[in-house]
């Protein structure tokens, strides 16, 4: 798949099948983010590839959408230094976190990404140090739906392009 088509075609994907992931196809994914760019190249980065079942049930309680996390093969935490040093900080997060889903995309799994809205509670669970802060993290496995991952782009789903760009100047 060439990357045109995983941009047209990627689907979050919520639900999962009970099936875990080859080691080789977490290296790749967990890869991909850390090959992703970054502002100055400065990789601000760390990641906790999660694939304990109770982990992931534990940390799906830390937002209010992220219950997808529970039913995951692999969740990723990006952890980031504190994001209201840099906004670049979220950026190369939200890149890293692009890279790792157009690359699980390719290899047949689908991914959603989730916010942290309870960042201390996240803490206690995966045990990070007080440095580092997570706002974001993804859930990976084989869609339920297998059909997902060949569905065609739907309908009126995006927004026209000529309503979002403008040439220029607004």
């Amino acid at each position: 798949m060439n990357v045109s088509d995983a941009i047209r075609l990627k689907r979050a994907v919520r639900k999962f099948q009970d099936k875990p992931l080859p080691d080789d196809v977490v290296h790749a994914i967990l890869n991909a983010g850390r090959r992703s760019q970054s502002s100055k190249n400065t990789q601000t980065w760390q990641f906790i590839a999660m694939r304990d079942k109770s982990i992931l049930k534990e940390l799906s309680t830390c937002g209010e959408w992220a219950g997808h996390l529970a039913g995951a093969a692999l969740g990723v935490a990006i952890l980031t230094p504190d994001p209201a040093d840099k906004f670049q900080i979220m950026f190369d997060a939200g890149q890293a976190a692009a890279f790792m889903q157009l690359a699980a995309w390719e290899l047949g799994i689908g991914s959603v990404p989730a916010s942290i809205y309870e960042p201390e509670k996240a803490r206690a669970i995966l045990g990070f140090p007080a440095e580092w802060h997570l706002r974001i993290a993804l859930s990976f496995g084989y869609p339920l739906e297998e059909e997902k991952l060949s569905a065609p782009p739907k309908k009126g789903g995006r927004v026209a392009f000529e309503d979002v760009v403008h040439w220029d100047k607004w």
